[in-house]
């Protein structure tokens, strides 16, 4: 392979990377179906991660295909590829998303490491809340005799607060003639509730994080300065700061814009029914935007 074009804004900076992971998983996918058609899929835990929203490019993305050659395809900004060569899940559990093939929830969490849990707790739990009964992961457990897996899982569940789910698992398994032991492969446990038939995972997936995160962002903020003694000297000190801060909060949305443009548009010097360049200029217009917001 000589490389692969991606289409790209003209102005954008030379070297950058954002238009390289915006494209990523697009990119992915189309790379994939056109090298192994329908023969191939996505580990069991990064499946896990993007049926959970998380899309976060990965430094290696790991695929399994019985034509895969075992070696690394090198990507961009210090991504790659690696194609192994191993077992697909069977039809019935595999999922698609957005032309990427992928192991089921159910078939996500029987078949991926112990480590996954462990090393990626909201996004797990995000999982385990999408299962709404034992018999989505039963299945798959009894089908290959996987009573180690069986045990983790259970203990899983019951982390989360699914203690019914956790219950059924142990009882069949071991009404099966296996023997079970369940065993918790989180490091701690939440105190957050996550709704038995919440349709999206996106939502289960804010509210651990918001768990996870609130307490320690608390702790980094000042305490509240109260009322400022001079209100008339607080309110001119904001219309002194207004021209940086619009700078720079349009700079980082990608906007062209300079320190002159912004006080031109601020004074009203600005009159897109008379002047063409001030209609058509994206820039005094985002600019014209972030005045109006401001007052």
């Amino acid at each position: 392979m000589k490389g692969w074009y991606i289409p790209v804004n003209p102005g954008e900076t030379a070297g950058e990377r954002s238009v390289w992971y915006t494209s990523y998983w697009g990119f992915c996918a189309a790379y994939l179906n056109e090298r192994f058609g329908s023969n191939w899929s996505l580990s069991p835990e990064q499946s896990l991660l993007l049926h959970v929203g998380n899309m976060t490019v990965p430094r290696q993305l790991l695929v399994r295909s019985p034509k895969a050659r075992n070696r690394v395809t090198k990507l961009l900004h210090g991504t790659s590829l690696l194609d192994t060569r191993a077992r697909l899940p069977a039809d019935k559990d595999v999922s698609e998303k957005e032309g990427l093939r992928l192991f089921s929830v159910s078939a996500g969490l029987v078949y991926c490491g112990a480590g996954f849990f462990s090393e990626n707790p909201t996004d797990a739990r995000a999982a385990l809340a999408m299962i709404a009964d034992a018999a989505d992961v039963l299945g798959l457990l009894l089908e290959d005799g996987r009573s180690t897996v069986a045990g983790r899982l259970a203990g899983a569940f019951r982390n989360v607060g699914r203690d019914r789910v956790a219950d059924d698992i142990v009882k069949t398994m071991r009404a099966a003639d296996y023997e079970i032991r369940e065993k918790d492969p989180f490091k701690n446990t939440i105190s957050a509730i996550l709704p038995a038939h919440q349709v999206s995972p996106y939502v289960n997936r804010i509210r651990l994080m918001w768990e996870n995160m609130r307490g320690p962002i608390i702790k980094q903020f000042p305490p509240a300065p109260g009322r400022p003694p001079n209100i008339d000297g607080y309110l001119k000190a904001i219309d002194e700061i207004y021209a940086a801060d619009a700078y720079h909060s349009l700079s980082i949305e990608g906007y062209r814009v300079s320190s002159e443009l912004i006080k031109r548009v601020r004074k009203g010097d600005w009159h897109p029914e008379e002047n063409k360049e001030d209609r058509d200029h994206l820039n005094a217009l985002t600019a014209r935007g972030y005045w109006l917001m401001w007052i």
